[in-house]
């Protein structure tokens, strides 16, 4: 039977692309695309990682590679894996395998030749596709009609290839939420369910991985309301999560035509600043993340949807334009019946032309204050004047106004 055919693309075509297949062939192997380049070409979506697999075991591959000119560097040669580099371009060549052991994580491995057998020991039916240069698919799983359905579906028997590896489970979800439509595949989530307490023995920055790349596809909360269902969700962030908040602030993102991980992480977990310390560990966050996420629970309740707009841009000069966006999107969220209001905030916010106090700590001790923590006092006491007048007042009315607040404290101003 004749394989389905891909119209070439530039990536299939590229002069670097092609010189790796033409070597590879030159010496006697087979070559193919494989994965998810192929699967994101068939479902139209942007191809960012070309990986490739022949059945030329790693050594032969380094020995075409170098003898072709081409830069090469092992990844990991007990599991095939060579990169090789062509002018710009990096490919990673990994030989043909099969499983011998698993551990639940690893898997021992031995190469082989016969391409089912790789094709068997991938996780999803989508994911077990190869492609020819000519743009021959070979789909031993029937993924391509998965993929054109939207049925994420697991190769062969679910619970097996959970138990192979239990990142598999999450990366059901991940896929279900930029491949799948409901209703879901029961195998697969009654595996889900049963081997959920697995994701215990998971690294916190392979969950956070799998958790990130979840929540930014265009719509996450059906898959993650399905994963509460399952009882998945509990195992990666300690609770069910506030899936019904995040649902209204995708909804508002998808008005104001932006998305943001951040945003996301803190509406799904809906914590305190404590909780939230909690999970950044487990998740294995980092310092700028937590930050994030520490902000909008530190600014929350600080803005509404009536707010004028002089108080609004105080808000922003002291958080920036950025967070005080942040703020405002989550605050939408939860009161989503004044989207007036909150489009105007937004004006605001988009209108925001950085602006710089007139005067400095230099202007203080310039009118005889000691140098000092008054300084800093008189300073901010001023800055206090010149925001409550919208930042309107120019130097030198700021250094009049400086020099009256000065005066008017008692014992403060030198006597030269």
């Amino acid at each position: 039977m004749t394989p389905p055919r891909m119209q070439p693309r530039p990536w299939m075509t590229a002069s670097e692309t092609t010189a790796v297949f033409n070597t590879l062939a030159a010496g006697g192997a087979q070559v193919r695309f494989v994965g998810g380049c192929v699967r994101d070409a068939l479902a139209e979506r942007p191809v960012n990682d070309l990986d490739i697999a022949t059945d030329a075991e790693p050594m032969q591959v380094i020995a075409l590679m170098q003898a072709a000119g081409f830069k090469t560097i092992p990844l990991g040669l007990e599991h095939g894996t060579v990169m090789v580099v062509v002018g710009v371009e990096s490919f990673e060549i990994t030989t043909l395998r099969q499983d011998i052991e698993t551990d639940g994580r690893h898997a021992k491995v031995e190469f082989t030749d016969d391409w089912e057998a790789d094709a068997a020991r991938r996780d999803l039916t989508f994911n077990a596709l190869s492609l020819d240069i000519d743009g021959n698919i070979y789909d031993p799983f029937n993924g391509v009609e998965d993929l054109k359905v939207g049925h994420v579906r697991f190769v062969g028997d679910a619970t097996t290839r959970i138990r192979e590896d239990v990142l598999r489970l999450l990366r059901y979800y991940r896929f279900f939420a930029y491949f799948g439509r409901l209703p879901a595949d029961l195998d697969a989530r009654t595996a889900c369910r049963a081997l959920a307490p697995g994701l215990a023995q998971l690294s916190g920055e392979r969950v956070r991985a799998e958790l990130f790349k979840l929540l930014v596809a265009l719509d996450p909360v059906p898959t993650l309301d399905m994963m509460r269902e399952d009882g998945v969700l509990r195992w990666i962030i300690q609770s069910d999560g506030n899936i019904e908040r995040l649902a209204r602030l995708v909804a508002v993102e998808i008005k104001d035509h932006t998305s943001d991980l951040i945003r996301r992480l803190f509406a799904l977990l809906s914590a305190e600043s404590g909780e939230l310390r909690r999970i950044a560990r487990r998740l294995r966050l980092s310092n700028s993340e937590l930050d994030g996420l520490l902000r909008l629970a530190d600014g929350a309740g600080q803005l509404h949807a009536h707010m004028g707009s002089e108080e609004l841009r105080r808000h922003i000069y002291r958080l920036g334009p950025a967070a005080v966006r942040d703020l405002a999107l989550v605050a939408w969220a939860d009161d989503d019946a004044n989207e007036a209001g909150w489009r105007a905030a937004l004006s605001v916010i988009n209108d925001w032309t950085p602006v710089a106090m007139p005067v400095s700590g230099a202007d203080v001790l310039r009118i005889g204050v000691e140098s000092g923590a008054s300084v800093g006092v008189f300073l901010h006491e001023v800055e206090d004047w010149w925001m409550l007048g919208d930042f309107k007042a120019d130097r030198e009315s700021c250094l009049a106004e400086l020099a009256r607040i000065v005066s008017s404290d008692d014992g403060q101003v030198s006597n030269d």
